[in-house]
């Protein structure tokens, strides 16, 4: 169908009206993949507008709320997501104008690089995105395996920043900026960490040896990214040059987060250019459900290349 152009306004999203942008925002991702309830009782409007409300776009038609859009910034990095339009008025330039404001945003952000994760199958959502720049490059699959308590192994080199003080965690949070910025200059997860703390959606695995090794991003249960009965590690790295049974390590810690938790499913996203993580992940058991592409601005690798253990999938 030909886009038909119509009159709206994008501007910033109202906190009254996040349950009507959540039921929008369902309605779509339910009509697009054909379930009658993807997300269960995940929650990404309400977490993420309270993470960064002014960075949280809403397109307006008539006077009704028909879409929405949400922006992140990880210091020189951003992304967007999910960005949902009304079923019943696809096709008629709405995502394309939600777009336009997200990308003033981006660029008066002070970033170097930006990306999304989207159904790679989809000619519609990856065409769109190219338009403003986005080319795809590796795919993401979103895994998830089962976890008991009885696989948890005792505490011994890990830690969670909840359990220090306002100064251990300050001085933790500056750790883990370190070990971003090893990644890629400037890529920084403090937003992201302290929605998590500040909002009660789960909490960061720090990973210590003589000094911090690596950190998690973990969220638990219902009403975070992860829902009822599961773990979801939203970001989790370490320093280049770390090793497969650092990995481990990691991935055993924040199982043990997800299990201690009263959870029992452990999931996230993992891009295949990070070829020896995928490869581990694998052989720990870990099995795709969704796979997406990301896509990213400039057409570069980014952090997402062989040879670093990174999880995260943009969406």
């Amino acid at each position: 169908m030909t886009e038909q152009q119509v009159s709206t306004q994008v501007r910033q999203l109202r906190e009254n009206e996040l349950d009507e942008a959540d039921s929008i925002c369902r309605s779509a991702f339910n009509t697009f993949v054909g379930v009658p309830d993807l997300f269960g009782d995940q929650d990404y409007v309400h977490t993420r507008w309270r993470a960064a409300p002014h960075l949280a776009v809403a397109a307006e038609l008539e006077g009704q709320l028909v879409g929405s859009n949400f922006i992140t910034c990880w210091g020189s990095f951003g992304f967007f997501g999910p960005l949902s339009v009304r079923p019943e008025l696809w096709d008629r330039g709405l995502a394309k104008g939600l777009m336009e404001v997200t990308m003033d945003i981006l660029g008066n952000s002070n970033l170097t690089h930006a990306g999304l994760f989207t159904f790679g199958q989809s000619p519609k959502h990856v065409g769109l995105y190219q338009r403003f720049g986005f080319w795809p490059r590796f795919l993401t699959p979103i895994v998830g395996r089962p976890v008991g308590i009885e696989e948890v192994s005792e505490r011994a080199d890990w830690s969670l920043l909840s359990e220090l003080d306002e100064t251990g965690r300050s001085d933790a949070i500056a750790e883990c900026r370190d070990v971003t910025n090893e990644l890629y200059p400037g890529l920084d997860l403090q937003r992201e960490i302290e929605a998590v703390l500040e909002q009660g959606l789960g909490d960061v695995v720090l990973l210590e040896d003589d000094r911090l090794r690596g950190f998690a991003v973990c969220h638990v249960g219902p009403g975070t990214e992860a829902g009822g009965g599961s773990g979801y590690i939203k970001f989790a790295a370490l320093r280049p040059g770390s090793t497969v049974g650092e990995f481990d390590r990691l991935l055993d810690a924040c199982e043990a987060l997800t299990a201690r938790r009263g959870a029992s499913v452990v999931q996230f996203g993992v891009n295949t250019s990070h070829q020896e993580a995928y490869r581990r992940v694998v052989e720990r058991g870990y099995r795709a459900g969704l796979i997406g592409v990301a896509m990213q601005k400039p057409n570069a690798a980014a952090w997402n290349r062989e040879g670093l253990f990174v999880i995260d999938d943009w969406r």
